[in-house]
């Protein structure tokens, strides 16, 4: 029996071991690439480089528009994450405690908003964007990336708040404290495991946004990050240090950000699994 187990530990290490393998080389390629020249990466793309070129670097900060461009990735990014923990929270709070056949058709109503593929409604969105005034500014794509998160989110944080004790607000409203106090000071750090999820869920996916920021932001002005790394990829010829050396430093505040917050994101995704 105890061989038996010990083979199946060994295959679940070696299958483990593949996935990681396979789930690491994206990042090890565009690393090795971003310090090589043009003509090392085509001439053999997984080699190490034969030198430490850091030109294509210095070329993105100084002749381009990619720190403007990362300037406006960081603003999306962080705007949109910051009205998402104000926002989302709050309204997965009174949708759970509330308990109501509103609330209850209003939860029905966000989650129902997740089924439909942002494809369909594209076109019509960016029409009332224009109709508007807000096609063309930074404040069209964060209030679509706030207004679609906002099913996840709710379903997120309404599971977890259900593990919370009532007995906890019960007691803080004995003491005198308001709805909104309560919630701020008492119940959203209990939030932290399920904020944190939503931080790295939310701010990967706008962090990583090709199709809003190009199809929004004008085209005479510098855009996103990623958009810009786009630039460099032509329909005869492309510019492959440029482009692994903009995809290098775009990884970095996003593993930064996953290695801060690993811990509490484990936990909200475990907990919003087994809770509710």
């Amino acid at each position: 029996m105890e061989k038996s187990n010990r083979w199946v530990d060994m295959f679940v290490f070696t299958v483990t071991l593949v996935v990681a393998v396979l789930f690491c080389f994206p990042i090890y390629f565009s690393i090795i690439s971003a310090f090589k020249t043009n003509g090392e990466i085509l001439r053999d793309a997984v080699a190490f480089p034969s030198s430490f070129y850091v030109d294509s670097f210095v070329f993105l900060w100084t002749k381009t528009d990619f720190p403007a461009a990362m300037a406006n990735s960081a603003l999306l990014t962080i705007t949109s994450i910051v009205c998402m923990i104000l926002m989302i929270p709050m309204a997965a709070y009174a949708i759970e405690r509330t308990g109501k056949k509103w609330t209850n058709a209003v939860y029905v109503y966000y989650l129902a908003g997740m089924m439909i593929p942002f494809q369909v409604y594209m076109i019509p969105l960016f029409k009332e964007m224009k109709a508007i005034g807000l096609y063309g500014t930074l404040t069209a794509p964060i209030l679509i990336y706030i207004s679609g998160s906002v099913g996840m989110g709710v379903l997120l944080f309404t599971s977890f708040i259900k593990g919370i004790p009532v007995e906890i607000e019960e007691a803080a409203a004995i003491d005198g404290c308001s709805k909104v106090r309560t919630f701020w000071q008492i119940v959203f750090p209990l939030l932290g495991p399920c904020t944190a999820s939503l931080v790295v869920l939310q701010g990967l996916g706008i962090w990583n946004d090709f199709l809003m920021p190009s199809l929004i932001l004008p085209s005479d002005r510098p855009k996103t990050m990623i958009v810009e790394i786009f630039k460099f990829v032509g329909e005869l010829a492309s510019q492959w240090d440029m482009v692994f050396a903009g995809t290098a430093l775009s990884i970095i505040p996003v593993l930064l950000a996953f290695i801060l917050l690993q811990k509490y994101f484990v936990k909200g995704i475990a907990a919003g699994a087994t809770k509710g």
